[in-house]
């Protein structure tokens, strides 16, 4: 009986070698970064859109509705009037939300600089998320927990989806089909 296990024990981890041998370097990249594309590059995009500002210049001067969505509470506290706020630390701090919405996406589904990106991506969404928590006061069923058997908590557990999808693209890069694979391919051959 044992040699029966083991046999289809080993069977089994030759099949899985080789699937995991025949997608080593490019599968896991390729993968993470266009489910990233499916499920959040509009997600981000049209959330950044809802941020700048109006004309062909908007994107430098971005929407009130900008710093109602990334200083809620500083927002109330002055009436909405962005011009009470000062433009060095908050400005640059909305100035820089709204293109981070921009810019982390296009560089992950691109696959250029993707690790650098998703790492920031990360942090972008742990900011959000305690900004949506604290500030906009999403109350606790919406907030879901960790552990609570409960997969309909918008906060919690999409973002802790989108934190490992991310995480992968930080531990295991773009894949063999992207920009930084290119860079990579034409950085060595200058060396």
């Amino acid at each position: 009986m044992t040699g029966l296990i083991c046999g289809l024990k080993t069977l089994y981890d030759r099949i899985f070698a080789s699937i995991e041998n025949a997608t080593d370097g490019w599968l896991v990249g390729l993968a993470a970064r266009l489910v990233f594309a499916s499920v959040l590059f509009m997600f981000f995009i049209n959330s950044g859109l809802t941020k700048v500002g109006s004309g062909p210049l908007g994107f430098l001067s971005p929407s009130v509705g900008a710093y109602a969505q990334i200083l809620p509470e500083m927002m109330n506290s002055v009436g909405f009037n962005v011009s009470k706020i000062p433009f060095v630390p908050y400005g640059i701090i909305v100035l820089l939300g709204t293109w981070t919405e921009f810019i982390l996406p296009v560089l992950i589904v691109l696959g250029l600089f993707t690790r650098a990106a998703s790492l920031a991506m990360i942090g972008f969404v742990a900011v959000m998320s305690y900004v949506d928590i604290t500030g906009h006061g999403v109350k606790a069923e919406t907030a879901g927990a960790v552990f609570d058997g409960l997969p309909t908590g918008l906060i919690f557990d999409q973002r802790l989806l989108w934190v490992f999808l991310l995480l992968v693209l930080v531990v295991k890069g773009a894949g063999a089909i992207s920009l930084d694979a290119l860079l990579d391919r034409a950085c060595k051959t200058k060396s």
